[in-house]
């Protein structure tokens, strides 16, 4: 059996929308609404460069139905690209480009291979004595266990599954295929090529099991590196995985203490210094940060006082790093001194008050529903980032600092 490569990517979501800075800068939202779509071209051309044996996606091609054939048409030229240099591209779909979801259709080259719905398949590659098996999603929701309707291994061959699951120790994806490592273990497979889960992981090394996570991330909740798998194998075994990041726009998450800062000049240092390391990353693509502001800190009030204007300096900061390193949102997770919090005899005490006004039980809930008033104007994606509800307290702890921010510190 020869030696050949091949790249297992899952979950491009071509079509989904980037949440980030857009509304900010037009040229940046330019550029983030194009990261998912570049991020596949660079996996194609990566592909021929590499002179792959082919290439398998495990599902969620698109995000949802198109709503013109703008996106089909993309994919349709770039597997094109692949199909002229003789690399087949092999499919599953997933739920979000499950059968009963997508209803428009481009026709796409002969070396492309969609598995069907109604039960798993073979695809046989003679040249490479390679089996790869798979079955899709018929609609949004699968419950069944679809692992347990794949083939048995072709003796002598190198066998490959392509699923998209949510497989074991994901119990919020239960409705998504849901199997164990021991149930995909059992099929005598060399490879398993998983799709769902959006984070990089193996699951097992004999046999491996691999998600390779999304192409591309979409948002702060989809931090770090992205991009697919490069496969070797040689004699029927798997030699080597290797991941491939080909992101085009990266979101991380950095916390800075501020226990030692006394001023909002010392906070803007102390984030440069945090972000300095990123520097590299922004060489070679956007990078979308959201900076966590916490510690126990005499400047708690002061940089709450004037939200913008720290954000401001902070995002000049991240920019005398590196022009696209971009703040993502700035959250002020710091606390005032205990000292600063207790009555010093004054007649009132704006701390106590509103440390008292925030436990209410009338005004939480009255605060709650204006909440939920105001994410149910947002659109869905942005009022799923924004997850008003969940992030109740610290917008009150936001809010109580902003006020005792602009009396400077002073009681009435």
């Amino acid at each position: 059996m020869t030696a050949f490569s091949f790249i297992h990517a899952a979950d491009l979501h071509l079509g989904s929308p980037l949440s980030g800075l857009a509304a900010r800068d037009a040229e940046l939202a330019r550029r983030l609404a194009s990261a998912g779509r570049q991020a596949f071209e660079d996996l194609v051309s990566q592909a021929i460069e590499r002179s792959v044996a082919f290439v398998v996606v495990a599902g969620d091609v698109y995000d949802g139905d198109w709503a013109d054939t703008t996106i089909g048409l993309f994919f349709a030229r770039q597997v094109a690209r692949l199909d002229r240099a003789g690399i087949p591209t092999i499919l599953v779909r997933g739920n979000h480009d499950a059968e009963s979801v997508i209803t428009r259709s481009i026709t796409l080259p002969a070396s492309v291979h969609v598995f069907p719905t109604a039960r798993a398949g073979t695809l046989r590659l003679d040249d490479l004595r390679v089996a790869i098996h798979g079955r899709s999603f018929q609609g949004r929701a699968v419950e069944e266990n679809l692992s347990l309707t794949y083939p048995a291994a072709v003796p002598g061959w190198f066998n490959l599954g392509v699923l998209h699951t949510s497989c074991t120790g994901h119990a919020a994806h239960e409705t998504y295929a849901p199997c164990s490592v021991a149930d995909l273990a059992a099929r005598g497979y060399e490879y398993w090529a998983l799709g769902h889960i959006h984070e990089y992981a193996e699951l097992s090394r004999d046999p491996w099991i691999v998600f390779p996570g999304n192409l591309q991330g979409r948002s702060v909740r989809e931090c770090g590196e992205k991009g697919a798998v490069v496969v070797d194998v040689a004699d029927g075994r798997v030699t080597g995985v290797s991941r491939l990041p080909l992101d085009r726009a990266r979101f991380e998450r950095v916390t800075v203490d501020l226990a030692a800062v006394a001023d909002a000049r010392g906070a803007v240092e102390a984030v440069e210094a945090a972000l300095r390391p990123l520097a590299a990353i922004a060489a070679r693509r956007l990078l979308l940060v959201r900076v966590h502001l916490a510690g126990t800190t005499r400047a708690h009030d002061a940089l709450a006082a004037d939200r913008e204007s720290l954000t401001a300096e902070i995002q000049a900061a991240a920019h005398r790093l590196h022009e696209d390193i971009w703040l993502e949102r700035l959250k002020i997770e710091t606390r005032r001194p205990r000292a600063a919090a207790e009555p010093s005899g004054a007649a009132i005490d704006p701390a106590a008050l509103l440390a008292d006004l925030d436990r209410d039980p009338e005004f939480r809930a009255r605060a709650k529903a204006a909440l939920a008033e105001i994410g149910g104007r947002m659109p869905g994606t942005a009022a799923a980032e924004a997850d008003l509800d969940a992030e109740f307290d610290a917008l009150c702890a936001e809010a109580e600092a902003l006020v005792l921010g602009r009396l400077g510190g002073r009681h009435c």
